[in-house]
């Protein structure tokens, strides 16, 4: 065996090591549940608000006939429950009119019976006859999911309103809440049924201390990913490798992957504001836009940073990335609660545009704010788009992202940089703050990284050269 050879088997068998160690390191992906008084408290919260029972329907595993299907409640049911199995349904009985009474509990969980045949496929469910389910689910009452039509007619005889989720208009896909609404009209023909959605919606905009904890986990490894993607990027690479390498580092720290389909646009890719096609190869000159998070224990985090393929922003690419930073700090020195997202006397969204519209100019010499064509942010949560109106005044414990951007076809040129943010008492908490914004800190990452791939470069070059032909050499035959 030559020396080049003796050095490839040790280099491999040190890769081969370094592997199983990482993986024998790796966090197992079990979904983190808030503490059951936690979903009691919401739905106490929710029931006193109401004139009438609630009912709400979990997915039932049906929504998607891909093989590559991973389950996932509603979000409401599973923000009322926690409860990630399918096929469950929830009911809430609030207190009851004048002259009527109601002996049944306050709250049932509903479930289907535990199957043994499907669970010898999917694994072991809970079901209502297991001793512990009660217990386990944090639920008053668990009873088996063929009771519930039983429990709303004796409910019709007391209560005149009931809720639930209603259909929308836009509604896509599996028509859940249009399947569930047409089987309520069926057994409560008498009775009136309203949109609950809003209320829920609510109380989901402010996050409980445990919910923070969550999405600030989300975020770290998100934003670790997005340091990664610093290291990686360079020309000559595609868009797909990119977000690989971010997509390894948040699933290696426990995330159960993307939020959402992660968007590496590269050129002219980087002013089309969802392209997730990631095909393109990466070219000198460039920037990228890279819009990646994950989601830890259904929470999502959306965390956006643009990049200079070369390592080094061009003249232009650094005076619009330095508008749209100068934007976002803009908007979170006014942030506070009381303010607003939308474009009112205490919008942020006003104040972001109206400082990109009077800094810089296109090509043609006119402002940029025609450039900036979204929203400012969003609140994010169980989703990355998360529940509540955004007009809504800013509270203490709301989380959002403040994520403005300009983007300029003509001159292949797009920028946006997203943080997400914890509204405090008094302002507020920049939750990805650790992920650098400036320029110049950027390029100091990316520097550091091109200077460690040419030194490794270059080692493996001279490990690789051609062994010496000397007498003394003790490798030569």
């Amino acid at each position: 065996m030559t020396r080049q050879w003796t050095r490839l088997s040790q280099i491999l068998l040190g890769l081969c090591a370094a592997l199983a160690l990482c993986l024998a390191s790796l966090p197992a992906l079990a979904r983190t549940r808030e503490p059951n008084n936690i979903y009691a408290e919401r739905r106490a919260r929710l029931r006193a608000q109401l004139d009438g029972p609630v009912v709400l329907f979990g997915f039932t595993g049906k929504e998607n006939s891909s093989p590559s299907y991973i389950f996932a409640q509603q979000e409401d049911f599973y923000y009322l429950t926690g409860h990630n199995e399918e096929g469950a349904a929830l009911l809430l009985i609030p207190a009851a009119p004048a002259g009527k009474s109601w002996a049944g509990p306050a709250e049932i969980l509903f479930l289907p019976q535990r199957n043994p045949v499907t669970e010898r496929w999917d694994g072991p469910r809970m079901g209502p006859t297991d001793s512990d389910a009660s217990e386990r689910v944090g639920s008053e009452s668990v009873q088996p999911f063929s009771a519930l039509k039983g429990e709303l007619e004796n409910l019709s005889k007391v209560f005149t309103n009931f809720y639930a989720i209603l259909p929308k208009d836009n509604e896509r896909g599996y028509p859940h809440s249009k399947t569930w609404a047409n089987w309520l009209s069926q057994v409560l023909p008498q009775s009136s049924t309203r949109d609950v959605s809003a209320k829920i919606a609510a109380l989901r905009q402010v996050k409980s201390p445990s919910e923070i904890e969550l999405l600030t986990r989300a975020i770290d490894l998100s934003v670790d990913a997005h340091f990664e993607a610093m290291k990686t990027m360079r020309p000559g690479i595609y868009e797909y490798q990119v977000a690989a390498r971010m997509e390894y580092v948040m699933k290696s720290g426990g995330c159960e992957g993307p939020a959402y389909a992660p968007i590496v646009g590269s050129g002219f890719y980087s002013t089309v504001l969802h392209y997730n096609d990631l095909t393109q190869k990466i070219q000198p000159g460039e920037i990228a836009v890279l819009d990646v998070g994950c989601s830890y224990s259904g929470y999502a985090a959306d965390i956006t940073r643009t990049l200079p393929a070369d390592g080094k922003f061009t003249p232009r690419q650094r005076e619009i990335y330095e508008i749209v930073l100068g934007a976002q700090n803009a908007a979170l020195a006014a942030l506070k609660p009381g303010m607003t997202m939308g474009r009112g006397p205490n919008g942020l969204q006003k104040i972001a545009f109206d400082y990109i519209n009077t800094h810089g100019k296109d090509k043609d010499g006119k402002s940029l704010g025609r450039y900036f064509i979204h929203g400012l942010g969003h609140h994010i949560g169980l989703n990355v788009h998360d529940a509540g109106l955004n007009d809504r005044p800013l509270e203490s414990g709301m989380v959002i992202t403040i994520e403005p951007g300009i983007y300029i076809p003509e001159e292949n040129l797009g920028v946006r940089i997203e943080d997400d943010v914890l509204i405090t008492e008094t302002g507020y908490k920049l939750l990805s703050a650790r992920l650098p914004r400036t320029v110049d800190e950027v390029e100091r990452i990316m520097a550091v990284a091109r200077k460690e791939r040419d030194g490794k470069r270059a080692a493996d070059v001279g490990d690789s050269a051609p062994a010496s032909t000397s007498k003394d050499d003790p490798a030569r035959p």
